[in-house]
């Protein structure tokens, strides 16, 4: 029986041989041995893999609030510190305690009132995080991966609990919380557990040829205790996002919510604190610090915090990176945006006019990569602005959690914003822009809402005809504001793009892919996507960041896996049996000869890094005839 059939009918060889028959050779034999043994191997090892990297399922009971039918007190003219005037929210009384209330800003409603984290109390976590650290960090990639695929399984199963939770925090939509919120998470932690390892797993690098005999490698170790202080926009990403990267590198992490989202992001850190629990491990490894802003520099200047991710605005951003001077604690800034979308000259625009739409009203503007600014040829700017005025004035607003007589959740598009407090600088930029000759037919104040007493809904908005110069093509509105700008040709549309303080993300739209892509190569930003808008975050093995004052540092990807590690250079002897490195007699101390050391060296430059053979062979006889001498 030939080989090759022993490969194909593994069966009829093993008859061969039960029978005795001669033509099963003794080859064959071995040769189907060998291949039912690895795949007995094969299967114990796949049992292996399954039963150590298996999700392991843990629960974590929803919160009375994420019921959409759920009622409780509303708080008229809410804010933050609402608790002082209606002291029957307030827990059990602390002479020494601040409080901090959340309420659902679509309507009004109380969700929960809680002690405010003292200077005392984050030096605690931060101490707690530490000592599990030094749990943590023994823990292998296989387990690392098995937490990560436990919380992947966590999130798919409870999506609509995830997704209802940020909503009664910030006043989004359902859709809104599922883009935003779950599918950017699920996709961090896919990338983690499929590509994490390769990140961060010892790396060998190239040598030259006067170090042929070593080998040199890289390893990646935990930095520590790592702090993240995230905005409130996306709760639940904004939470997870920096504590998935902190976990899979090794480290334990702080993370400091706004205050704005202290009651949903408490439940979504819980959610992690049991996942670690039930897979064995500390879940002091994770730590949530709720204050007021005067008692971040606890954590910002804290000589035990290792790294410092900071999401949020320009102006805390600077504070925080002064502060992270005191120990030279390494710092990632992810502060505002400004985003463009160029609209080329061409571009059909009923095609991607749904991609704009979502690009500035998602999460009612309030999206660091969202689209703030539509730069358009003038040849189709009465088209856009028409067909934009068209689509704004049918959304609807509203809370998807509001009870409804039917008990359904309700259908709207936008939601609210989590806070009215820049509702008048809006207005002002709104209104400047108009007395100075900008378009504006739909929106441009808050929104009167018909069922809800809240007063944080901002209609939503169309400005055309927006010289790049104004305060509202200039500024962060971080708003459900269409600004439209016209241009002539591209270079003009490239330096309108390029002309603000900021340079985080940004799209090109056009009929040609090859034109799209020049242009991107020209705008002085982080990110670009061509004919799309903020899919390189929905991609997490791209690295996450902007230039100028969008800040610096980079999260997502390798890069910003590799950021929580201090990454240390390691170079042995490949051959210690055979070769090591000896110090030659002409270069041992005290130095014999000046002359002969000098051409030695030399030589061995010339040698290791002439330009042709010819030189090397001449820096050869050098260094030899000066060893000798």
């Amino acid at each position: 029986m030939p080989f090759y059939s022993a490969i194909f009918h593994p069966l009829r060889t093993l008859n061969l041989w039960l029978e005795n028959d001669a033509n099963a050779s003794v080859f064959d034999v071995v040769f189907l041995f060998s291949v039912f043994s690895a795949f007995g191997i094969w299967l114990v090892f796949d049992r292996y893999q399954r039963k150590h990297n298996n999700p392991v399922p843990f629960t974590w009971d929803a919160p009375d609030p994420a019921d959409p039918m759920w009622k409780s007190v509303v708080i008229k003219n809410a804010n933050l510190k609402s608790h002082l005037e209606y002291p029957d929210l307030m827990p059990l009384q602390h002479p020494d305690r601040d409080y901090i209330t959340s309420y659902d800003p679509a309507s009004n409603l109380h969700i929960g009132t809680f002690h405010a984290d003292t200077r005392a109390d984050i030096e605690d976590k931060i101490l707690k995080a530490r000592a599990a650290q030094e749990t943590w960090r023994l823990s292998t990639f296989q387990e690392r991966r098995r937490v990560m695929r436990s919380l992947l399984k966590w999130l798919v199963d409870n999506q609509d609990v995830c997704a209802r939770v940020a909503c009664r925090d910030t006043g989004k939509t359902l859709v809104d919380a599922a883009l935003g919120e779950v599918i950017t998470t699920c996709s961090k932690l896919e990338w983690m557990i499929n590509h994490g390892e390769e990140a961060l797993k010892t790396e060998t690098r190239h040598s030259n040829l006067m170090l042929c005999y070593k080998t040199s490698e890289v390893i990646y170790e935990p930095k520590g205790v790592a702090t993240a202080i995230v905005s409130w926009n996306y709760p639940l990403h904004n939470a997870w996002s920096p504590i998935i990267a902190a976990l899979f590198s090794g480290n334990s992490v702080v993370i400091k919510c706004s205050e704005h989202v202290q009651w949903s992001t408490s439940w979504f850190v819980g959610a992690v604190q049991q996942c670690l629990f039930t897979c064995g491990f500390p879940e002091d490894a994770v730590q949530l610090v709720c204050c007021w802003p005067d008692q971040v520099e606890a954590l910002t200047r804290s000589p035990l915090i290792k790294h410092i991710t900071f999401i949020g605005s320009e102006e805390v951003g600077r504070k925080v990176a002064v502060a992270a001077t005191e120990h030279l604690t390494p710092v990632t800034l992810e502060l505002g945006g400004k985003d463009p979308a160029i609209i080329l000259p061409g571009t059909d625009l009923k095609r991607w006019i749904s991609i704009w739409m979502r690009g500035v009203f998602q999460n009612a503007g309030q999206n660091c990569i969202g689209i703030e600014r539509l730069i358009v040829h003038s040849s189709q700017y009465d088209a856009l602005y028409e067909m934009f005025c068209e689509r704004v004035a049918k959304l609807r607003l509203g809370s998807v959690l509001a009870p409804t007589a039917e008990g359904y959740i309700n259908t709207v598009d936008m939601g609210c914003m989590v806070t009215a407090a820049r509702f008048q600088n809006f207005q002002d930029f709104i209104f400047e822009a108009q007395n100075e000759g900008a378009q504006i037919d739909i929106g441009g104040k808050p929104a009167d809402h018909v069922v809800t007493e809240s007063n944080t809904y901002f209609q939503p908005t169309v400005v055309g005809d927006v010289d790049p110069k104004m305060e509202l093509a200039q500024k962060e509105m971080f708003a459900p504001i269409a600004t439209i700008i016209r241009y002539d040709d591209i270079s003009e549309a490239v330096e309108i793009a390029n002309g603000t303080r900021y340079g985080l993300g940004a799209s090109v739209f056009g009929p040609h892919q090859d034109t799209c892509l020049e242009v991107a190569r020209e705008l002085d930003c982080g990110m670009v996507s061509i004919n799309d808008f903020g899919v390189f975050y929905v991609n997490q093995d791209l690295p996450f960041g902007g230039n100028k004052a969008s800040g610096y540092g980079r999260f997502g990807g390798p890069e910003g896996l590799r950021a929580l590690t201090n990454p240390k250079s390691v170079m042995y002897d490949r051959w210690p049996s055979l070769i090591q490195t000896g110090i030659p007699k002409v270069l041992d101390y005290p130095i014999r000869s000046l002359i002969k050391s000098r051409d030695f060296v030399e030589g061995l430059i010339v040698l290791l890094y002439g330009d042709t053979y010819r030189t090397r062979f001449n820096g050869l006889l050098q260094l030899s005839n000066a060893a000798r001498r």
